[in-house]
């Protein structure tokens, strides 16, 4: 059967996704990538916040046309599935199955029944199928979340903190590598909090320092820290190990303790400032990264100033913000959104122009430095090689190296490249002979 897959949402529903490839793969089934020659089209949704439901219910929707031609099935399955499957039933009866996150491990079955053809009821446990770059892969650790911030949905969408198997993950890893890739990028809900439901013990070192041990790996990543479960011995973690690039991702949503508090954060401005001090003591080219919530209810201008403060002191790589998307079933959504929508905006947009400007100032301190870079493409236009340093992880958002080679490379080699300016978020440079 013709087979098309789509994709929403973050990475770590992408690794659900090329799970799901995989036993389609093993079943035999043709996927094909022109949706309008798909006899079944698959869509794996996220639903988190406003704009991520509004994207999958027009994707679902565009995707439903395609019945008129040679689409026989429909199928959503993922975060918006888990979240509002009986009223989507209701209300979208062109769509021919809805399969929660809960139902995974039924996956192949439910998948035959659809579907008519016979798929391997081993969601998991057949190889993923990488549906990127070969030479980079998403390695989730854990699924689900305990943290229980009062804006967020994820715990009611995925549960709490389920840590997977060491061995597996490690097994999973080696995988990987043999297939080619070079780049490890850790993922889960809270990567810091990896083991904590196992024995109350944060065990994300001893995993690095084990994924640092297999032959054929370059980097390794490390993405979503919660700032207040970094502790001393993850920082020499990573300044020990070989492959762990320096790289910080702590989503810390406000620089205001009040609304910290009132986001059932946990730490202070203070504490936050001091975790990435002592990252950066440490680790002198390490790179942070977070990303911020404007305009949660309450918020006033000091609060606002507050957040402002804590950008200064921490001085971020790379920095993102969200406004407040009020969320059903969260604990604030019985709070006022008293904060007008277009402050949200102007606030949003206040931050990111402090941030474009610091940011801007740690790229120019970095002019003259020599720093290796994975191939990712070459612009056909300029002849100039586009990849990534540690600088920059693989999610199309922090920015990229562009950079001239009188060698020819290939997609995901290493290069050693000194940086000559600086463009927007990217760094320009040349290859040392």
């Amino acid at each position: 059967m013709k087979i098309g897959v789509i994709s929403l949402g973050c990475a770590k529903n992408l690794v659900d996704t090329e799970n799901l490839l995989g036993i389609l793969q093993a079943a035999g089934q043709e996927i094909v990538t022109s949706y309008d020659e798909a006899e079944a089209l698959i869509i794996n949704t996220c639903g988190f916040i406003e704009s991520a439901k509004s994207e999958a219910i027009d994707t679902i929707l565009e995707a439903a046309d395609l019945k008129e031609g040679c689409l026989e099935k429909l199928i959503v399955m993922g975060c918006l599935a888990q979240r509002y499957k009986p009223q989507l039933q209701e209300e979208m009866p062109e769509v021919d199955c809805f399969i929660s996150i809960n139902e995974y491990g039924s996956l192949g079955a439910i998948l035959s029944r659809v579907l008519g053809e016979k798929i391997p009821n081993t969601y998991g446990k057949t190889p993923r199928i990488l549906s990127g770059k070969p030479w980079m892969a998403y390695l989730k650790i854990a699924d689900g979340c305990d943290n229980k911030c009062s804006y967020c949905a994820i715990p009611l969408i995925r549960g709490a903190l389920r840590s997977f198997p060491q061995e597996e993950i490690i097994a999973e890893a080696r995988r990987l590598v043999s297939c080619g890739v070079k780049e490890l990028n850790l993922i889960a809900q809270d990567c810091s909090r990896y083991g904590f439901d196992l024995d109350h013990r944060l065990h994300l070192s001893s995993l690095l320092r084990e994924l640092d041990q297999i032959d054929g790996v370059h980097w390794i990543r490390v993405l979503y820290l919660y700032p207040d479960e970094i502790p001393d011995d993850l920082i020499m973690t990573i300044k020990e190990c070989r492959h762990v690039l320096p790289y910080f991702d702590i989503p810390v949503q406000h620089g205001s303790d009040r609304i910290l508090k009132a986001m059932n954060r946990r730490g202070s401005q203070k504490e936050i400032i001091e975790r990435c001090k002592k990252i950066k003591e440490e680790l002198p080219g390490a790179v942070l990264r977070t990303t911020l919530i404007s305009g949660f209810p309450g918020e006033t201008k000091e609060d606002h100033r507050e957040t402002l403060r804590m950008i200064e002191q921490v001085r971020w790589d790379h920095l993102g913000v969200f406004t407040y998307s009020r969320e059903e079933d969260t604990p604030a959504y019985k709070l006022d959104d008293d904060v007008p929508a277009q402050v949200k905006e102007d606030r949003r947009r206040e931050i990111m122009m402090r941030q474009n400007e610091i940011a801007r100032e740690l790229l120019a301190a970095r002019i003259g430095n020599v720093e290796e870079v994975m191939v990712e493409r070459i612009d056909p236009l300029t002849d100039m090689y586009i990849g990534r340093s540690a600088l920059y992880a693989p999610d199309n958002i922090d920015g990229c190296v562009r950079f001239r080679s009188p060698q020819s490379l290939a997609p995901g080699d290493f290069a050693m490249v000194r940086y000559t300016k600086v463009s927007g978020q990217n760094l320009i440079g040349v290859q040392e002979h």
